[in-house]
């Protein structure tokens, strides 16, 4: 039976490191902000029924016009909200998809907000949260992004802390100076294939 594990971390953790870990040991990994934007891209369906709830206007030539997208959907929660109801089903039949055509006991799904959607509740057998100290992460962030330090921490700040998302995570990988990465994985994986 196929175990489908939940990858998740805020900003500047080391999330995209540890899924690489893990594909590079074998256990395929689906990006859900990438298959977002596939889906955007590929699904004519999907992008009717945007064009449809944010306005004509954001479909150009057969293409979604994400500043303008954005720009709908600045500080609009509610359109927001409508506009994840209809991505979300789409990306949940995607990801199964995907699943399933996979050869490999587990796979990994990784999602920045995975813990903090109810559409994910009920998706994933196992849940790891990435974390690492704050300030570890504000640098990170620093150098990869070119931010300034409060710019960062006003992103992190529209965040789900560490505790939170390790209060609901089944696993947590530690991504500083004192937890060496690769054997966290290993045994995580041994430990996930033998559960």
């Amino acid at each position: 039976m196929k175990k489908v594990i939940a990858c998740t971390g805020g900003i500047g953790s080391g999330k995209s490191a540890i899924v690489r870990a893990f594909d590079t040991l074998g256990v395929p990994t689906y990006d859900c902000d990438g298959g977002v934007k596939r889906l955007y891209r590929e699904n004519d369906a999907l992008k009717e029924a945007v064009a449809d709830l944010l306005g004509r206007d954001v479909l150009h030539e057969g293409a979604l016009d994400f500043k303008l997208m954005s720009e709908k959907l600045f500080n609009n929660r509610e359109l927001l909200l409508r506009l994840e109801g209809i991505v979300y089903p789409v990306l949940e039949k995607d990801i199964r998809e995907w699943a399933e055509a996979q050869d490999s006991t587990l796979v990994l799904v990784e999602s920045a907000i995975f813990l903090e959607k109810a559409f994910f509740a009920n998706f994933a057998d196992f849940v790891i949260t990435v974390s690492a100290p704050e300030e570890v992460r504000v640098a990170r962030v620093m150098a990869r992004d070119g931010l300034s330090r409060e710019k960062v921490l006003e992103r992190m700040s529209n965040q789900w802390t560490d505790q939170m998302r390790e209060a609901r995570a089944d696993y947590v990988v530690r991504t500083d100076d004192r937890h060496p990465v690769l054997p966290q994985i290993i045994e995580l994986i041994e430990k996930l294939i033998n559960e």
